[in-house]
């Protein structure tokens, strides 16, 4: 899978520790920036993955800050993007199953390491169950169609 890691300069060290873990676990991981930990906008970061993920490019994204909850807004104004901050197992692991969670956000600053690497290999390694959750997501691509379209 193709996945995106991208952050703001509070989530730096934690970027490289998810790049790594991810080329452990047979993932391309793509650094979506920055390249060192001078302050940084965070939606520019969003943006960049943001936009990979509507066009294609890429599979998923990881994103960090210092919180998780700003790249998860500048994340959700793309088409396609599903972006939430999660902070356990279980919020990893039902972004996936109910949400269909295709960018997750990650808190550089609430989070240790290890609960950090297990969500990644949660969220990594669970399905989306569709059925009645995929109704749910069609009826959010119809939103964004519509906004798109001025409806």
């Amino acid at each position: 899978m193709r996945i995106a890691v991208g952050c703001d300069h509070r989530g730096f060290e934690v970027k490289k520790r998810i790049l790594d873990l991810l080329a452990q676990l047979g993932h391309e991981g793509i650094d979506a920036g920055p390249g060192d930990c001078e302050a940084v906008d965070y939606p520019d970061i969003a943006g960049a993955v943001g936009r990979q993920i509507s066009s294609g490019e890429i599979d998923r994204g990881i994103l960090i800050c210092g919180t998780g909850i700003g790249m998860a807004i500048a994340a959700n104004k793309f088409p396609g993007v599903r972006a939430a901050p999660c902070h356990d197992d279980l919020t990893a692991e039902m972004s996936r199953r109910h949400n269909d969670l295709n960018v997750l956000c990650l808190s550089a600053d609430l989070l240790g390491e290890k609960l950090i690497h297990r969500m990644v290999e949660i969220w990594l390694a669970t399905p989306f169950d569709g059925g009645r959750h995929a109704r749910r997501i069609e009826k959010i691509r119809e939103q964004e169609n519509s906004r798109q379209h001025g409806s």
